[in-house]
């Protein structure tokens, strides 16, 4: 019997929007709120709403992220922008049949495409709710294209919300008749409610009857902490607090969803952590199973969402989490007790990630080495779990 050739999913990686890519794909009615890329008097490219700048466009390269700091200085003081962004945009960075057609050289057969400047707005459009859903709706217009030109190996990432639950159902429902299996929401209060709310209950049934799973990754969205605490200037690209405590909100929502019962009520609810790191999730399942079996103690009550399992085990039952190689997941699914919920991801193209994850993985310390032959899971098989493929 031949042995089959293990597969890599690449659970990161992000598609650029090009840049009429809104204006193009919104309804009619809301062409006038389309986020757009406008060029300045010394040639910079910026992501604007309205009157609005939300960023800077620029192309990444993995591993040059210091250069980007640099070009964002230089645009903010009025420099010369040396080379267009159009110009200087990969082909395969933003065409979808381009993107496919790098798979290989990347050591990977197929990818999750989340999108990239979708992730500098979500917040900051939430101050027009109708405006928000409008350009959230044009990039999930383009994923369907995405997923028609990708050949079964291209997974384009959803963008939705939670704040009406009538768009949502006809979202997943679009996007369930164009192959689209994933979207990114936000580990965050939906008006005020936690995700566990039962109002919110038809949410989490819409995404399990229309075969789409939710992902957590890193955006513009509603933070964890108050806003005072972000102390970085206006204009700062990533603040220093979101990238320190990165992993926060993931982890809060992901244990709401845990101990008040989701995951009991809707059994066949799954659930993705991307780009959020990983190294924390044994600290973390530790702490689950702790603060619940002494809250319990105390209180003289468990929490009935759990229905007598411990927490941890729900989490490693409904939730995958993406690991990058400097992480060592090897190390972290020993931590674990060799539970293996971990996902290899590249973050390609952004300047944080990596051209060569495969190789990147098998490079780690000898005994926290990891190849697609002897980590099937790792590689392929979590992400297909939430792909439900």
């Amino acid at each position: 019997m031949t042995a089959t050739v293990p597969r890599v999913i690449d659970s990161d990686q992000h598609l650029i929007e090009y840049r009429t890519l809104w204006s193009d794909h919104i309804d009619p009615a809301h062409r006038d709120d389309a986020i757009r890329m406008v060029d300045d008097a010394a040639g910079w490219t910026w992501l604007q709403w309205r009157d609005r700048r939300l960023g800077l466009v620029e192309v990444q390269q993995p591993g040059d992220t210091e250069s980007i700091g640099r070009r964002h200085q230089a645009a903010l003081r009025g420099e010369p922008c040396d080379v267009p962004w159009g110009d200087a945009l990969p082909r395969d960075h933003w065409d979808p049949v381009a993107r496919a057609a790098t798979l290989p050289s990347l050591g990977v057969d197929e990818a999750f495409l989340f999108p990239n400047f979708g992730l500098l707005w979500e917040r900051r459009l939430g101050v027009d709710p109708v405006a928000q859903r409008a350009n959230l709706r044009a990039w999930n217009r383009w994923c369907a294209t995405v997923a028609a030109d990708g050949a079964g190996v291209l997974h384009p990432v959803a963008h939705l919300t939670l704040d009406d639950l009538d768009w949502l159902v006809a979202e997943l429902r679009s996007m369930r008749d164009a192959g689209v299996r994933l979207a990114m929401i936000a580990p965050a209060l939906v008006q005020g409610k936690p995700l566990s709310h039962e109002d919110l209950d038809p949410a989490w049934r819409a995404f399990v009857e229309h075969g789409v799973t939710p992902v957590f990754h890193v955006a513009d969205q509603p933070r964890p902490f108050a806003d005072a605490w972000y102390l970085d200037a206006g204009d700062t690209f990533v603040p220093t607090l979101e990238s320190v405590f990165l992993w926060t909100a993931a982890a809060l929502a992901a244990t709401d969803l845990v101990v008040a019962g989701v995951f009991a009520r809707h059994p066949s609810l799954r659930l993705g952590i991307v780009e959020l790191s990983a190294i924390w999730v044994p600290m973390y399942l530790l702490m689950l199973d702790g603060g619940v079996n002494f809250t319990s103690k105390l209180n003289g009550v468990s929490p009935p969402g759990l229905r007598g399992e411990r927490p941890s085990e729900i989490f490693r039952r409904h939730i995958r989490v993406s690991s990058f190689s400097y992480e060592l997941p090897a190390r972290i699914a020993r931590d674990v007790r060799g539970t293996d919920l971990l996902m290899a991801c590249s973050d390609f193209p952004h300047s944080e990630g990596t051209a060569t994850p495969v190789a990147d993985y098998a490079n780690a310390p000898e005994r926290f080495a990891i190849a697609p032959d002897t980590h099937r899971p790792f590689f392929a098989g979590n992400a297909q779990f939430l792909l439900q493929s």
